[in-house]
Parts: C-alpha cells; structure tokens; sequence
C-alpha cells in the first residue's frame, strides 16, 4: 500500500501501519468477492491504491472528517469513498446505501472482515430511504462517486443533508456545463454551492474535482420524487 500511503500524505493524511493492513484486507476482499459479483472494472492492486483508496480519500480536501460527522454514502456500491473514509477516519459515523442486494452481501463481509465500528448498511434506493424520517436531513456530510448526472444527484442527495451539512460529488472531466444545469434544482432542493475543488493534478491526471454544495434550507416534503425519476427527468433550468 506504498502508493497509497504516499498518496494520503499529500492530503494530509498519515495512515498507520495498522490502517494500511485495514486497505490491504480490503484489497484482498474486494478481489476475491469480483470474481462472482460485479463489483469493480479496476482490479490492479497499484491502480485500485490510486484510482479506488485514494480517490475516496480526497474528500479531505472539502471537509474536515476528524470532527466525526455522520455520513452518509449513496451508491457505494463496492463501499467508495465510505470505506476509504472509515479506515482513515475511523470516528465517523458512515451510512452505505446500495440498491444491489449482491454489493450488500459484500460490503457486511467486507466491514465484519474489516472490524469497522459504526457503520450502518442499507439495501435501498435513496429515492425511497431519503423519505424515512430516520434518515432524512440527519447527516453532517452526503456524499456520492460515480453514480449520475448532478442535477439528479442533487435531488437522490440534498434530502439526507441536515441543515448546514454539506453533500460532496466525485466528478471527472469539465464540469461547466453539468454545474450549470444543476442550479436549479441546488436551489429547490435547498441547497447552495459553495465551490468546485479541483483535486491535485499530482494525485491524478484525469481531471478530477470534488462539487461541494451546501444545505442552507429543508428539503421540500415531495423530494425526492419516485424511484427513477430524478434520472429521467431531472430538475433542469
């Protein structure tokens, strides 16, 4: 895990000997589990330590995770960034959410493998979970890698924030455009953006950022609408 470690340094993040084995079981579980469920294109240990582990780190560059805040992961399908972030950070308090009942299976393996504390995994869609009241506006930081378009994502996850959290986006390529088009539902949703932070060109060479929107009001009781929705018709300007 050299890459790793060297890489979290440049975030500020000194991992321990015993949090680098933490990464390297989950190296080896995340392998293993593939080989039957679908769960990662990208399974090179050098390109997993950078493009997996350290990508999910770099949310440290919008939040400070050592003041244990409630997370909540939407889509985290293999368990990035949460995972990444809990073996950092271990006094977070994360929330996995995954719709695919296989990519739970391996994330209740992969946390009791891992001995993680304090974490809760949920087998749901958020446009469903984001309307129970245990869940909905209870959390300090949302977060989401990969998973759609961010005027969608707007919706799936300005819901779990609580007032004066944030909700952080894992985004690559030029973003101009997808931003623009989410200010509408930002605003509807009750939320405000409050930057894009370009993440180091020394970490990666593929244009990454980190969408940072804040949630300066409540969600309006009707959002998120019904299960796929947001996707097929998002809160376009």
């Amino acid at each position: 895990m050299e890459m790793l470690f060297k890489g979290a340094a440049k975030l500020s993040i000194n991992l321990t000997p015993e949090q680098l084995q933490q990464f390297s079981v989950y190296y080896q579980e995340l392998v293993d589990w593939n080989r039957k469920v679908n769960l990662t294109a990208i399974t090179n240990p050098d390109e997993v330590q950078i493009k997996h582990f350290l990508d999910s780190l770099t949310a440290a560059n919008a939040y400070d995770f050592n003041s244990q805040p409630k997370i909540m992961d939407i889509g985290t399908g293999a368990g990035f960034p949460g995972i990444p972030l809990q073996i950092a950070f271990p006094g977070v308090k994360l929330t996995l959410l995954e719709a695919t009942s296989k990519k739970v299976k391996f994330l209740e393996s992969a946390a009791n493998k891992l001995g993680l504390l304090g974490v809760e995994i949920l087998n749901g869609r958020a446009e469903d979970i984001a309307h129970d009241i245990v869940y909905r506006e209870k959390y300090d930081v949302v977060l989401s890698r990969a998973v759609t378009l961010l005027p969608s994502l707007v919706e799936l996850a300005l819901p779990f924030c609580a007032a004066g959290g944030i909700f952080i986006a894992y985004k690559k390529g030029d973003l101009r455009e997808e931003v623009e088009q989410s200010a509408k539902a930002i605003a509807l949703l009750g939320g405000k953006l409050k930057e894009v932070i370009t993440v180091s060109p020394e970490l990666f060479d593929d244009n990454r950022s980190l969408v940072v929107v804040e949630k300066v009001k409540p969600t309006p009781e009707e959002y998120p609408r019904r299960p796929g929705m947001p996707e097929k018709r998002p809160l376009l300007p």
